[in-house]
């Protein structure tokens, strides 16, 4: 925890938490199927997230590189947020090209 409460201290941290071992699945058209979940295919799961205010992933890079996890196996994947859901535009180029 001194990792994180150092780094919410500097303003880096915006959001973060663990995420519990249990859940739901919601697939299919409207969300008409709902399973027991998640469960992971293979041992890699996730375990929580921390979302950063940073001015660069190199800066992003570098604050997962001290995670005090990393000496015990943990992985840790840094990735940008999306301005837009990557679906929805796709969605929105098809309507606009069906409307051309």
């Amino acid at each position: 925890m001194t990792w994180y409460n150092r780094l919410s201290e500097q303003g880096k941290v915006t959001a973060g938490h663990p995420l519990m071992h249990e859940g739901k699945i919601v697939s299919g058209k409207n969300g008409q199927f709902v399973a027991d979940g998640p469960f992971a295919e293979s041992k890699e799961t996730i375990g929580g997230y921390f979302l950063l205010s940073v001015e660069s992933a190199d800066e992003a890079i570098a604050i997962a590189r001290e995670c005090p996890g990393l000496a015990y196996g943990m992985r840790v994947e840094v990735r940008p947020v999306a301005a837009k859901c990557a679906l929805r535009e796709t969605a929105e180029a098809d309507l606009a090209q069906s409307h051309a």
